[in-house]
């Protein structure tokens, strides 16, 4: 089969170049010329003009009101915090991209779940392009996967694996790595853009087309986002990002994006020699086992989407310089300097010349703004060298006229903590709970609905 034409597209201006080169010709922008492959202009079908292998699957025209709307079949993949993920298990014909820092984990959770779900009796296949068939086998013996029935197709070129794809048709195909597979359309090497894009939709209207979830394995840039276009985010069902510290034995699975479920859901898992383990109570990381309280450190309810997660914001104020530094781990921070600031105003409270150091225990990363109550509290904890009370949260937004907004959710923040057996709270004024409700037994709660009062009741407490 002939390859098609390639042509090279300026991203910037559209301008367009029969060969490669440093800099547009046209607009003079320097690396934006992508390469693509260009239109036939003779009468010859377009290659993706068929109905069976669009993105989505073609129907006839139907008013919304008619559409029998029925959730999604899900098969679990036998590891609980994946599926809650993913939200519920896996779909049939779904796409699902999931990237993260190389050896943080990706190949052996997906391993690990294409066995177990081998083990209840479902077709799986796996396409390694970065490793051997000898290397998987040995992975698979080291986690303790005896006579795993997995297939295993080592194989980088794009029409093989479809091929492959069509004969056997699994229930699940992981595509390991992404980057790593070609397409004979294209003359680029493996993992330029083009080609990712290219071979990222063959895939995606494979899956639709025969109802095989596929999982794509993608890599990650030194930023941490995913290589390749941001289309590629786009086609897919569900972006999964695999989160956490090398050097640490826990690790996050964040959903970025699902069609299926909700996003910024989170799976916890912890690495031990067999492999990844889901962790049900997730609050135990993130929480240092004080025996007594220490000044600088206080303890608050985030929400990592349906579920609340007790995390320890930790604190270190110390004698600066001329040019004081703020430093924040897991954490925004701009957001801290501006917190600083509406301390220091409105609460009178100066860390100008004070070096500021704010933690999120555990390597978690909270970007809601609820956190804002406890990081200025752990602040003011550490300045003054006085530990907050034993069982001490709080929660809630601060904005820049000092007043504490409420965050969404709070009865159910509260009720985390509650049955944590946390016994003191301070909380926004609109996060208040009903009087005489029993799930909040043991837990006095204050309400406040400025800074300045949330800190007189500290003083109050100490």
């Amino acid at each position: 089969m002939a390859k098609d034409k390639t042509i090279y597209t300026c991203t910037e201006c559209g301008g367009i170049s029969p060969k490669w080169l440093g800099k547009c010709p046209h607009c003079n922008a320097w690396n934006t010329l992508i390469e693509s492959v260009a239109e036939n202009s003779s009468g010859v079908k377009n290659r993706y003009s068929n109905q069976h292998q669009g993105l989505a699957k073609a129907s006839e025209l139907t008013l919304l009101s008619d559409i029998d709307a029925t959730d999604m079949e899900r098969t679990p993949t036998g590891h609980e915090e994946l599926d809650r993920v993913l939200g519920g298990g896996i779909v049939e014909g779904g796409v699902v991209l999931i990237g993260g820092d190389p050896g943080i984990g990706k190949s052996t959770l997906l391993l690990q779940a294409l066995d177990s779900l081998q083990r209840a009796g479902h077709s799986t296949l796996y396409v390694t392009g970065e490793e051997s068939g000898a290397q998987i086998a040995l992975r698979s013996r080291r986690l303790g996967l005896e006579g795993s029935q997995v297939k295993v197709l080592a194989e980088i070129q794009l029409e093989k694996i479809l091929a492959t794809l069509e004969a056997e048709r699994p229930m699940i195909a992981v595509i390991d790595s992404i980057q790593t597979v070609y397409s004979d359309q294209l003359t680029s090497a493996p993992g330029s853009v083009a080609q990712v894009r290219e071979c990222a939709a063959h895939l995606t209207r494979a899956a639709k087309a025969s109802g095989v979830c596929i999982v794509l394995v993608g890599h990650v840039t030194k930023e941490g986002a995913l290589a390749g276009p941001r289309v590629l985010e786009h086609m897919v069902d569900t972006v999964l990002y695999f989160e956490g510290d090398t050097h640490s034995s826990f690790r996050l699975v964040r959903a970025i994006k699902n069609r299926f479920g909700a996003v910024n859901e989170i799976g916890v898992f912890a690495m031990t020699e067999k492999g990844l383990k889901g962790v049900s109570n997730p609050s135990a990381i993130f929480l240092s086992q004080h025996t007594e309280p220490v000044p600088g450190s206080c303890v608050m309810v985030t929400l990592e989407g349906t579920r609340p997660m007790l995390v320890e914001i930790q604190a270190l104020v110390d004698s600066g310089g001329p040019s004081p530094r703020r430093l924040s781990v897991g954490l925004d921070r701009d957001r801290l300097a501006m917190l600083l600031a509406v301390l220091h105003r409105h609460a009178g409270v100066a860390c100008m010349d004070q070096d500021v150091f704010v933690n999120a225990v555990g390597g978690v990363r909270i970007s809601e703004p609820a956190a804002d109550l406890a990081v200025m509290l752990a602040i003011t904890s550490s300045l003054r060298g006085r530990p907050l009370p034993k069982g001490f949260i709080a929660f809630g937004e601060v904005g820049l006229a000092g007043e504490v907004r409420p965050a969404p959710r709070g009865q159910e923040r509260l009720k985390e903590a509650a049955k944590l057996g946390f016994s003191i709270a301070i909380v926004p004024k609109a996060n208040a709970p009903k009087k005489n409700d029993k799930a909040f037994e043991g837990l006095t709660i204050h309400v406040v609905e400025r800074i300045e009062q949330a800190l007189e009741v500290v003083r109050s407490l100490n």
